[in-house]
């Protein structure tokens, strides 16, 4: 049987054991700290939905095809610059300071202008007067009269003023000032471009409403912050992988400028397309244009050289076949030469490394050896025809160059009019139908849950952290036998609390007198009852209570003890021993004048300090006043005289005494007291206090009889039934 009762217990004792059982409890008994927490975070959760700012959000659509690149004009070679755009880069350019700059441009996004609120519902009750109201009464017009409005189109200020507020205070009329740190700046009216003195501020107001006083908040921002802002709430992704088809949303908190902004976003990449692929038809019309008066020229100089020469030589025709290889040779010729005009664009697009450049260059080594080869057949022919081919080939080659670059001119220039560029607006922007942010359920809930999270862990960490013993078992495994258990009582918790308010009733403190029926005087009757059997082989008839700390209820313990005592027949004599604080004369409704330390200073005599009770048969010592040397006046052999004589007179004397943690004196008292008894807290005095304690009475000569277990508090959590109490009501 002691081996299954010593592996119970290690079993409740090991760490590693999760008492499930005892953390519902824990949760049982903190119940109100749960609700009233959660109550009060979802009561914030739910404020936060009602008044939070709402945030809309507007959507668009962009297609962006393949691009397809290239000069222009190269025939076959066009489709070695073919290139397709990616997605990420053009969303890349999207996001661009190019793009977003035009867009803070265009809708003046640096400036910032408000009406100036109170802080966390300010806004809340702003938006209550800009709500349109169905109800033709005068009520509505005076909100909409009361709504504060304000459009600023321009304001400029030095640097130094960037991103710091001015308040502009309406006057009436359309008049404003406009102030910095309560220093005005300028004033006047809307519609007038106004500036400072110094002309190092200037602002121009189109529309403004509200009653006279009102105040609006006017700050510039810095274009690149403004930028920035746009940024951060401006998302763009690709749908699909490589579709093409881009998605743009923005968020904001002003319906109509959140989509004028996005509209303003996608309007201007749209443009900057189009632009861009204008640009590269003009950069090759440019370099056409330079080429055309050089080959005009070279065309005159070979038809002038052509004719020349056959004057000189009487005409000279070709034959067949010379005239095939003149043919195959201005062909070539040709080519070569569109080649040539193109190879400075190709190496400014790729690398001599990039397959489209290696390719470029084969072709054109290609054509110049087949140029070679047909050269060297020319070497056959007769010096006249030779010349005649010759000059012959020049006219044709430069007249078929010279009227290929007059096409591609007019094709670039109708390519530049009809420009569209490779992207275009599927839809523009429209808003949802409701606020995107705040998530009004989603916040009441996630608000709920947070605040009962953080309601449980409190209790369970409370729980952690409070070390005070809660089980009697505890105390009886040190060694201390618990002589009782004593219930908290509410009845003098109260009274306790309201003698403590100003101009407060007097009333009864002593619960034995006043309510003897509470559950904690039947627990101070068991006491009483187990003392007769602990004191018949006392030294003496003297009781000492003490205690490791304060406000742990030891004169409430000893004040309802010796009453319990005195009302079972026995004369009883009560002493407050705790010469420096003692406060039992409250418990009494007496004073704390003329007491033991009056007694022990030789300043009174015995029957002087003894004062009587609202209970018949118990009388009391005070305090007295308080001395310069408490624990010495004990030590005094007044004090011994002082308790033989008391001894004799009395069936039973009850000292209280203060903290033996805190003072000696309870160790010299002790000695001269038959029964020492020690008070403990529930939850307050931990198991290494009370050891500490107990040997700290040890040390002094001092044996303590046993434990009052006070303050005890019936939870779900706690354990140690076997000291409970019962309630008993007579009828």
């Amino acid at each position: 049987m002691t081996a299954t009762n010593n592996s119970n217990k290690v079993n409740q004792t090991d760490p590693d054991v999760i008492d499930l059982g005892k953390l519902l409890g824990l949760l049982i008994d903190g119940r109100w700290t749960i609700i009233i927490t959660t109550a009060i975070f979802a009561a914030i959760a739910v404020f936060y939905a009602i008044t939070a700012t709402p945030v809309y959000k507007a959507d668009a659509l962009i297609q962006v095809e393949d691009k397809k690149g290239g000069l222009p004009g190269l025939g076959e070679l066009g489709d070695m610059f073919a290139s397709d755009s990616s997605g990420a880069t053009e969303i890349e350019l999207i996001k661009s300071r190019n793009i977003l700059g035009k867009a803070v441009d265009d809708l003046n996004l640096t400036i910032k202008a408000e009406p100036k609120v109170w802080p966390i519902i300010g806004k809340y009750l702003e938006r209550r007067k800009q709500v349109p109201s169905f109800a033709a009464n005068s009520a509505s017009t005076d909100n909409a009269e009361q709504a504060r409005v304000i459009k600023v189109a321009k304001l400029e200020v030095p640097n130094f003023l960037l991103g710091e507020p001015l308040q502009l205070i309406y006057q009436g009329n359309n008049q404003f000032k406009l102030y910095h740190d309560d220093i005005l700046i300028l004033s006047g009216s809307t519609h007038e471009l106004l500036k400072s003195g110094d002309g190092s501020v200037s602002i121009l107001v189109t529309d403004i409403s509200g009653v006279a006083g009102s105040e609006f908040s006017i700050t510039k921002n810095a274009r690149i912050a403004a930028i920035r802002s746009l940024l951060d709430n401006l998302s763009v992704s690709e749908r699909g992988k490589q579709s093409g088809i881009l998605s743009l949303a923005l968020e904001g908190t002003d319906r109509q400028l959140t989509l004028a902004t996005l509209n303003s976003v996608a309007k201007h990449y749209v443009l900057q397309n189009v632009q861009r692929t204008s640009a590269q038809a003009q950069q090759s019309l440019d370099f056409l244009k330079k080429q055309l008066p050089e080959l005009k020229q070279k065309l005159d100089a070979s038809e002038d050289a052509l004719n020349d020469y056959r004057l000189a030589n009487q005409s000279v025709d070709l034959s067949l076949e010379t005239q095939s290889m003149l043919q195959q040779m201005v062909d070539l010729e040709s080519r070569i030469s569109e080649l040539a005009f193109s190879e400075a664009d190709i190496a400014r697009r790729f690398t001599p490394e990039h397959p489209n450049y290696i390719a470029f260059k084969r072709k054109q080594k290609e054509l110049l050896e087949e140029r070679d080869r047909l050269a060297d057949q020319t070497h056959a022919l007769p010096k006249t025809q030779q010349e005649v081919l010759r000059l012959t080939r020049d006219v044709e080659v430069n007249q078929q160059i010279y009227l290929a670059l007059l096409n591609n001119v007019q094709e670039l220039n109708v390519a530049k009019a009809g420009t569209v560029g490779n992207v275009r607006l599927i839809d523009t922007a429209e808003l949802a139908e409701f606020p995107v942010k705040p998530k009004k359920p989603l916040i009441a809930v996630l608000g709920t849950m947070l605040g009962g999270m953080l309601s449980v862990a409190f209790v369970l960490l409370r729980a952690a952290f409070n070390r005070g013993v809660t089980n009697p078992e505890e105390l009886e495994e040190i060694g201390l036998n618990v002589y009782a258990s004593i219930p908290y009582s509410e009845s003098f918790g109260k009274r306790f609390k309201a003698s403590k308010r100003k101009n407060a009733k007097p009333q009864s403190l002593l619960l034995a007198h006043y309510d003897p029926t509470d559950l904690a005087i039947e627990a101070i009757r068991s006491l009483r009852t187990s003392l007769h059997f602990a004191m018949m082989d006392a030294t003496n008839n003297v009781i000492m209570l003490s205690g490791p700390s304060p406000e742990i209820g030891k004169s409430f313990v000893s004040a309802n003890l010796a009453t319990s005592l005195a009302q079972s027949g026995q004369k009883v004599l009560i002493v407050d021993a705790d010469l420096r604080k003692g406060y039992m004369q409250k418990l009494f409704g007496l004073t704390w004048d003329d007491g033991l330390s009056d007694l022990l200073c030789g300043d009174l005599s015995l029957d002087k300090v003894i004062k009587k009770t609202e209970v018949e048969g118990l009388d009391f010592i005070s305090r007295g006043q308080v001395p310069p040397n408490p624990a010495e006046l004990l030590m005094h052999k007044n004090f011994t005289e002082f308790m033989e004589t008391v001894s004799k007179q009395y069936d039973i004397v009850l000292i209280d005494t203060p903290p033996i943690l805190a003072v000696t004196d309870a160790g010299i008292v002790g000695k001269h007291c038959g029964t020492n008894l020690l008070v403990t807290r529930f939850g307050v005095n931990p198991i290494k206090q009370i050891e500490v304690t107990a040997r700290r009475f040890e040390q002094s000569g001092v044996e303590i009889k046993g434990v009052i277990f006070n303050g005890v508090i019936k939870t779900a959590a706690g354990k140690g039934d076997e000291y409970g109490y019962y309630s008993y009501e007579y009828k």
